[in-house]
């Protein structure tokens, strides 16, 4: 059984930019395994953040613009509804994550996720029994 994969923000913004080669490596490796699939989900939330990162990496409108409509259109994106905020509520009081990392949470188990990648969450905590969480920058810094 192939693993459902949810990643954060970092994750893309190391991949297209190359300020920290080891890094970078590691997320074009992580993102070329899972782009073969179609088990690989970021969330809108994810586009914007990368967007902001991005910007705030000095890069400008028109080619992150290009960036973000590429992602939409190869990686599942999930929908931030209602119920992504109700349900990040609840694992913000639970995880005492922020309530914006919360909301990656509840949206990659929205996917049926098995694995989220990010260096900015605990590395192997399990979100309610069945996320995982995996930082794949460990071996690169």
């Amino acid at each position: 059984m192939i693993d459902r994969v949810f990643a954060d923000a970092n994750i893309l913004v190391y991949a297209l930019t190359v300020n920290d080669k080891a890094k970078h490596d590691a997320a074009v490796i992580l993102l070329r395994d899972y782009l073969r699939s179609t088990h690989l989900w970021i969330s809108a939330q994810v586009l914007s953040e990368f967007y902001t990162a991005m910007r705030g990496n000095g890069c400008e409108h028109e080619k992150i613009f290009k960036q973000v409509y590429t992602l939409a259109e190869t990686i599942n994106v999930r929908p931030l509804t209602a119920q992504t905020v109700k349900s990040a509520v609840k694992l913000e009081d639970k995880y005492s994550y922020s309530h914006l990392d919360s909301l990656i949470l509840a949206s990659a188990l929205e996917c049926g996720c098995t694995l989220l990648f990010t260096d900015a969450f605990q590395h192997n905590q399990i979100i309610e029994g069945s996320l995982r969480i995996r930082n794949p920058f460990i071996n690169a810094e």
